[in-house]
């Protein structure tokens, strides 16, 4: 890892504003320093120079929900596939990611928990992996979308421990109107784990009491729910509604209608909607037949679906995401990038990330004038250039 890293020549999408043409200082893994122009001299004669050519220098993507690309699965329980996910998903802007399990057995998660914990250990050479978010078994059968229905089950409070005590679940979705569900949220919560709701039938006055016990997000609003009805609203109409709740969007434009996504992004305002992929193992690849979770997935024209026909995770990448948030709302990168971002590092409290900012972690990319990434850096070290 270089010591000193000068970018210059850009544009710098700093938290107090973007800097049309500006530099950026990195040093030690750290956001150094930044401002207009040209930087000083000192800077030009220490540091490793990074022309961006009039390129944008924006903070790096973090993804809260991501199973799989190129083939591998977190399921896969293989620390080699999970660093050729964080290397691909490097290539796309993202700095960080949370590997996303799914209902299975509960020693097959177990290994994907240790197979999460031995490469946050190792490092993985791409985006680093901050942990784990479980994606079940706890949900609602009857929502469970492309989950495995054998392995679909309420909470158990003999699980907890076991699941926890592996000191990487970051992130667990659950159903809170199932037996046990209150439980596992107070649980979850005292082991400094985010609850999110979803594959749930939960109806209005459930999230209420869900948001309550410290639930604090939505998995990918819309899928997996109820519809919004206008005299039962559920938890689609709890999720606009409520303040205190984070709502996930795929903005692949298959999962949800542009409309929709302008209409999220209006009821929850710029720090309620975070972007995620949803990204599965035929992410990267040609069209075919992959596994999720161990489940048999087709993916055709880009699109993900299960035998049952059900949507089975997506294709989509982070910085596509951001780019089509940014069609569907009509408002301008910088707006949009802090969904993929800054939004992502609050819901895991993250200060130190998410942001470009004095003494905040060298987590950066750099977007072309066409939206494709041209470089990413984590923590002080370019993991891709183009």
């Amino acid at each position: 890892m270089a010591n000193m890293t000068l970018y210059q020549n850009g544009a710098i999408h700093a938290a107090d504003g973007v800097i049309r043409d500006g530099w950026l200082l990195v040093e030690e893994g750290r956001i150094a320093e930044y401002g207009p122009g040209a930087p000083p001299s000192a800077h030009c004669q220490r540091a490793e120079p990074v022309d961006l050519a009039g390129a944008r220098l924006v903070p790096g993507l973090i993804d809260l929900h991501a199973h799989g690309a190129l083939g591998c699965d977190t399921m896969d329980a293989d620390p080699e596939a999970l660093r050729t996910m964080a290397r691909f998903y490097g290539q796309h802007g993202v700095t960080a990611f949370l590997a996303a399990t799914m209902s299975a057995p509960a020693p097959a998660i177990h290994d994907a928990l240790d197979a999460v914990q031995a490469t946050m250990e190792a490092g993985t050479g791409g985006a680093a992996l901050l942990g784990a978010h479980v994606e079940g078994p706890y949900l609602d059968a009857a929502r469970r979308g492309a989950q495995d229905a054998r392995w679909v089950r309420s909470a158990s409070t003999d699980e907890y421990p076991a699941l926890f005590d592996t000191g990487v679940v970051r992130l667990l979705t659950l159903a809170p109107e199932l037996p046990g569900g209150h439980d596992l949220i107070r649980y979850a919560r005292q082991r400094g784990a985010v609850v999110s709701i979803g594959h749930t039938r939960a109806d209005y006055d459930a999230m209420g009491e869900a948001v309550a016990l410290g639930a604090s997000q939505v998995t990918h609003l819309f899928n997996g729910m109820e519809p919004l009805h206008h005299r039962e609203p559920g938890a689609v109409g709890a999720a606009l509604a409520l303040e205190g709740l984070t709502c996930e969007l795929i903005a692949d434009g298959i999962h949800l209608h542009p409309a929709v996504l302008k209409l999220a992004y209006r009821c929850k305002g710029p720090d309620g909607v975070v972007l995620v992929t949803d990204a599965m193992a035929g992410t990267g690849m040609p069209d075919g037949d992959y596994a999720l979770g161990g489940a048999h997935v087709t993916v055709q024209g880009g699109v993900a679906r299960d035998a049952d026909g059900a949507l089975a995770g997506s294709t989509l990448t982070l910085e596509r995401a951001v780019a089509n948030m940014m069609q569907a709302t009509g408002e301008p990168l910088e707006r949009m990038l802090p969904l993929a971002s800054r939004v992502p590092a609050c819901c895991l409290g993250l200060a130190a990330k998410g942001d470009i900012a004095r003494g905040r972690d060298a987590d950066l990319a750099v977007l072309d004038e066409t939206g494709l990434v041209r470089l990413t850096m984590v923590q002080g070290e370019i993991v891709y250039r183009s």
